[in-house]
């Protein structure tokens, strides 16, 4: 399934920037690009695959 991250800016182009870097730095895909329908400034949201933890905490 995956992990959902989410991106809020106060610009449609600050949260495109950042929704852009996120996939960049988590090889994440765009799931829902830049809106400003859920409250307050902008919002956009990518899918991928979870973080590894290995090594993190050994009692995990």
């Amino acid at each position: 399934m995956g992990v959902s991250y989410m991106v809020r800016g106060q610009t449609r182009h600050e949260c495109q920037a950042a929704l852009e870097r996120l996939c960049r730095l988590l090889n994440a895909v765009p799931t829902n690009p830049p809106s400003d329908i859920i409250g307050p400034g902008w919002v956009a949201r990518a899918r991928g695959d979870a973080p590894s933890t290995t090594g993190e905490n050994p009692q995990d």
